[in-house]
């Protein structure tokens, strides 16, 4: 990938990251995270990793961000009302922002510009990436799935409206 690129795609992630936080619609928030996601598949394409690229699409863009519009929708939650920060606030929002962009400089002018290393084998090759999730990273794997589930479940719970 070149810098180009990457830069351009890096501030695309970066901006769709922001409306995520910074939107007061949670259905707002949900589609700038489906734009985050599907940008940094686009990361992966751009290293030549192409299934973690479709699974980052199918698994987070699709399925995970779909289940949180499902709770905002099930849930009914409104727009939030925000309160203006203080002036402390504000100051240190500042400072932290000020300390990151000088991190992210350091860290630029430290970079050599060589190449990306390549990707592992078991990361590009469907077969060794499904071995390798079903049996060495299976508890995790199955953790999730059930923290999902239990998700969902709660969801559902606390949107069922009761009328007596």
């Amino acid at each position: 990938m070149s810098p180009l690129a990457f830069g351009i795609l890096a501030c695309l992630t970066l901006a769709s990251a922001v409306v995520v936080v910074v939107h007061r619609s949670p259905v707002y928030s949900a589609l700038g995270l489906v734009a985050t996601m599907g940008l940094l598949s686009l990361f992966f394409v751009g290293l030549d990793a192409h299934i973690l690229a479709v699974l980052q699409l199918i698994i987070y863009a699709g399925a995970i961000i779909v289940l949180f519009l499902f709770v905002i929708m099930l849930l009914g939650i409104e727009p939030e009302r925000r309160t203006t920060p203080g002036p402390r606030a504000v100051a240190v929002g500042i400072a932290l922002g000020m300390a990151l962009a000088t991190l992210g400089i350091i860290g630029a002018s430290q970079w050599s510009g060589g190449a990306m290393p390549p990707v592992d084998a078991v990361f590009v090759d469907p077969r060794s990436l499904g071995e390798r999730l079903f049996t060495t990273h299976l508890l995790p794997f199955e953790l999730t799935s059930v923290l999902l589930f239990v998700a969902i479940v709660g969801a559902v719970v606390l949107g069922k409206r009761t009328t007596r």
